[in-house]
Parts: structure tokens; C-alpha cells; sequence
């Protein structure tokens, strides 16, 4: 990874841990440039708008979850214990970087307005979109899982997952997030599973 590649990572970092906080509208180009401690005008040597900073920002975070379950994909384990293990892991990026998951759900799908153009449809988050489909086929082609709609079944999982996170964000919940994670990953196996599987 080039040094620029290495700034534009630490400049999304920051804006993610301000955009998840201050809101993308009351976040601005000066808020990000004084955290990363380089003048506005560097700043624009990296990103041409706030509105490309979110586009990259929403496509960084979601590629760190990716990239944790294209790991768990490539496992020789059950499609129950890919659940088991990738609901742990989501739940440990709520609670040790929660900027990435609040930058999703308060950010991401409250402002569509922001990735009209350029972040259409599941464009932006395509690579973990892809890995939670090869997840769902891997599981139904090896009889574990049920066949049914994608996006119910993706849907199912990303509400489960993300209403814990929400929950977890508004400190709500009377033990450690990390406690409610096998609890998560049974329903959503139930919701998953083949009527065959026990």
C-alpha cells in the first residue's frame, strides 16, 4: 500500500469517528483536516468533496467486513459455526470500532440522498454483499441451509446484526454486547436452517 493509500485510510478513519458522532451534515472538510492535524487544503489533494469522502468511507468499512467473511467462507467448517463465528466478530467491531457500524446505520442509510450517484444500490458495499451470497449458496448447496429469497434471508441477518449494534450504540443493553452472541447466531441459524438440519 502506497503512503497516499495509507493517508486516505487515516483521513476515512477520522471522518468515520466524526460522521458517526457529528452526523454527516455537521461534520465538515475543516472538522476532518483539523483531526488529522494537515491543512484544508491538503485535504482536497486526497478527496475532491465530503460527498467522495463518504462514498470511500462506506466502502472502506464495509470491506473490513468483507474481508472477515471471505476468511470465515474459505473455513472447512459447518455453515452453523461460519454463523457462530462471524457473529462474534461483527459484534467485536461494534464494540472495539464502533464508528464503522454507526457510520453504516446512521450515516449510510439515513442519508441516501449523499450516495445517489456512484453508490446505487448495493455499488458501494458490493464485496461484502458478494460474500454473504456465497455464504447463503455454500450453505443451501451443502443442504445445511433452506433455500429461499436472498433478500430475505440477507435482510433477516443484517436486521438481526444491525438492531443489536443499535441497541449496543444506544446503551440500552444490561450486559456486555459480546454475552448476546451465541443467543444472535442461534436465531439467525433457526431462520436459516434446512427443515433436515437439527
Amino acid at each position: 500500500m502506497s503512503t497516499k493509500e495509507l493517508k486516505k485510510n487515516n483521513i476515512i478513519e477520522n471522518a468515520l469517528k466524526l460522521f458517526s458522532t457529528k452526523g454527516f451534515y455537521n461534520t465538515t472538510i475543516p472538522d476532518i483536516a483539523k483531526a488529522m492535524k494537515m491543512s484544508v487544503g491538503n485535504m482536497y489533494n486526497y478527496f475532491a468533496s465530503k460527498e467522495e469522502l463518504a462514498k470511500y468511507a462506506i466502502k472502506y468499512s464495509t470491506n473490513i467486513l468483507a474481508e472477515q467473511l471471505r476468511k470465515i467462507n474459505h473455513m472447512d467448517i459447518s455453515s452453523k459455526e461460519k454463523i457462530f463465528l462471524f457473529t462474534k466478530l461483527y459484534l467485536e467491531n461494534v464494540k472495539n470500532s464502533p464508528e464503522i457500524i454507526e457510520y453504516f446505520l446512521r450515516v449510510y442509510l439515513s442519508n441516501r440522498e449523499v450516495f445517489a450517484q456512484g453508490c446505487e444500490g448495493f455499488l458501494c458495499v458490493s464485496e461484502f454483499v458478494t460474500e454473504v451470497m456465497i455464504f447463503l449458496d455454500e450453505g443451501a448447496s451443502k443442504g445445511e441451509f433452506r433455500e429461499q429469497d436472498f433478500f430475505s434471508a440477507f435482510s433477516m441477518i443484517m436486521g438481526c446484526l444491525g438492531g443489536f449494534a443499535f441497541l449496543s450504540g444506544e446503551k440500552v443493553l444490561d450486559k456486555d454486547l459480546l454475552e448476546y452472541s451465541d443467543n444472535i447466531a442461534e436465531n439467525i441459524y433457526r431462520a436459516l436452517k434446512s427443515d433436515d438440519e437439527t
